[in-house]
């Protein structure tokens, strides 16, 4: 294999139409087949079934009826697919958004979430055009999982009410609060309740484990129906605290505008958008690894506004991209935005044929669901590997996290990214004491390559041999430069080796980075070796998982070549 370096000519700056052009456009111009509608009815379908019980427990969860959490589904998910920057993004309500949603809602009702979610959208259509979307990589990993599993810790306590059928008339979103609340009530804990509750959990657990293709989900709350009707358990359900499920979307209608609610609403809208593009754009990137497919995030960015904005319209509630329904997608075999498209459609299906079935569904069955989302989303093996990591990683993880639980979401990420930043700083000032004995005058080199993928200067490889190397600091602002030129190696090599050489250090984002591109590797039969990598480097990228068998490390590129060549004979 030649990997003799050459110089590209610089690509112009895509137009305005290649980068915020559908991916269902690009979909249909490649020519979509009957095989491919077949392969996105199927998953299409798979997915609808996952989203209805979820659905409904969201939006439950956050405060809400149960059939908003359903317009969400059909209206948001549809344009999200429809308009959307990725081929297998699945919109729809999210649970991160249970905490924020029940705060809005308990301070300014339901007119004012859909004001607050509709001006959401208007600013992430906004930073979509104004291509802020690229911007969403300089949120630190630390501060991702601690905002999650701090939102994980809350949807598990708004819960505990309904999974112990507890005698509660208001429910404060404060946890302490909450928590206090709960304690007191413990005496009115209803056993035929917490019996739905168990059986809905075990489950949802016990088909996943043995039958993973099923809707375990679907399943549970199905059977946690049927067990109530014919046992006629005290329980409460669906019908007996909301009433009847509609059976179509309303008129479109939006609350009384006016200078006062808008500026009152403009801090909640904020946090939405925020959390909105984080999470959509997180989904779209997990599609990316798990497809292979690249999605355009200014595009998506715009989408999810057009969702957001339209869900309320409809009276719906925020809408995000889903990273499990989105997974489910790429797993039952889609291939492209029509999937996404028919779940909407299979979602609206359900309401016109079936919606007063779902007034039979115990309430503590969706609290069942929830918990499994909750214990799902919470990351406990990233949460506990970012602990054992470096004490920076760990400070902004644990801030983020118990800022999230105890102030609010939108503080807790402000202050996670505030304090990332000044850990770069700190780390940065750490690497140049370190390196002062290098020569204090560099070779020149091109404009714009502080941290970047170079293969210069390196010995001629083997034949089916691949080296890289990274020049400069690789933290979470390089990483989506390093892995746009990784991603772009079309036949991969038997033997890929990347040097850290020049490298003065590495952050838990760009390890992470890199373990997705090694297991990539990993599938394709390629072995991968790491070389140069002083022991704090080493150490946070072992910490991230990226160790022996998946990568091996070696004292230097000379090294690495031999062992491979080693294990070839050998092989």
């Amino acid at each position: 294999m030649d990997t003799s370096v050459t110089v590209r000519p610089k690509r112009s700056a895509p137009t305005l139409a290649e980068l915020f052009t559908p991916k269902l456009v690009t979909v249909l111009r490649e020519g979509y087949t009957l095989a491919d509608f077949r392969a996105d009815f199927i998953s299409g379908l798979t997915v609808a079934i996952v989203a209805l019980p979820l659905s409904m427990a969201i939006a439950i969860g956050s405060g809400l009826s149960p059939e908003k959490g359903l317009f969400t589904a059909v209206v948001g998910g549809f344009l999200i697919s429809a308009l959307g920057g990725s081929r297998y993004q699945i919109g729809g309500p999210a649970g991160a958004f249970i905490v924020l949603i029940a705060s809005i809602v308990e301070r300014k009702g339901y007119d004012g979430l859909v004001l607050a979610t509709a001006m959401a959208g208007l600013i992430m259509i906004a930073a979509g055009f104004l291509r802020l979307g690229t911007y969403i990589k300089y949120i630190p990993y630390p501060v991702t999982v601690g905002f999650t599993a701090g939102i994980a810790v809350i949807i598990f306590a708004s819960q505990v009410k309904d999974l112990l059928g507890l005698d509660i008339l208001h429910e404060p979103a404060a946890l302490i609060a909450k928590t206090e609340v709960i304690l007191a009530n413990l005496p009115s804990i209803r056993p035929a309740t917490v019996f739905i509750s168990l059986l809905s959990i075990g489950l949802i657990v016990g088909v996943r484990r043995i039958k993973p293709k099923w809707p375990g989900m679907l399943i549970a709350v199905t059977a946690a129906a049927i067990l109530t009707g014919l046992l006629h358990l005290d329980v409460a359900t669906i019908g007996s605290r909301f009433g009847e499920v509609p059976r179509m979307l309303p008129a479109p209608h939006l609350p009384e505008l006016s200078l006062a609610k808008l500026r009152d609403a403009f801090p909640d809208a904020i946090s939405i958008a925020l959390l909105g593009a984080i999470e959509s754009l997180l989904s779209a990137v997990v599609a990316d690894g798990m497809s292979g497919r690249k999605h355009r995030s200014n595009c998506e960015l715009v989408a999810q506004g057009v969702g957001n904005f339209t869900a309320v319209l409809f009276g719906g509630m925020c809408v995000t991209g889903t990273i499990a329904r989105t997974a489910t997608n790429i797993r039952s075999g889609a291939r492209g935005p029509i999937s996404g498209i028919l779940h909407a459609a299979f979602v609206l299906l359900f309401m016109l044929v079936a919606a007063p079935l779902a007034a039979y569904i115990p309430l503590a069955s969706l609290g069942g669901v929830l918990t499994v989302v909750a214990w799902n989303m919470a990351e406990k093996n990233e949460f506990a590997s970012l602990l054992r990591g470096s004490w920076g990683d760990a400070a902004v993880l644990l801030a983020t996290f118990l800022l999230t639980i105890f102030v609010d979401l939108t503080t807790a990420i402000a202050v996670g990214v505030t304090l990332g930043a000044f850990l770069f700083l700190h780390r940065m000032a750490e690497a140049v004491a370190i390196e002062t004995g290098r020569p204090l005058i560099a070779d020149d080199t091109a404009d714009g390559l502080d941290s970047t993928l170079v293969n210069a200067a390196l010995p001629p490889p083997d034949n089916d041999v691949m080296i890289y190397r990274i020049s400069g600091a690789f933290f979470f602002g390089a990483t989506a430069s390093v892995s746009t030129v990784l991603d772009r190696i079309g036949v991969y090599p038997k033997t890929f080796i990347l040097d850290f050489a020049d490298v003065p250090l590495v952050d838990s984002t760009a390890a992470r980075t890199l373990e997705g591109f090694a297991h990539k590797l990993d599938r394709a039969g390629t072995a991968v070796y790491f070389t140069s990598a002083r022991k704090s480097i080493r150490r946070t990228l072992i910490n991230a998982g990226l160790k022996a068998p998946l990568v091996r490390y070696a004292a230097n590129i000379e090294d690495a070549l031999a062992a491979a060549r080693q294990v070839r004979v050998e092989g």
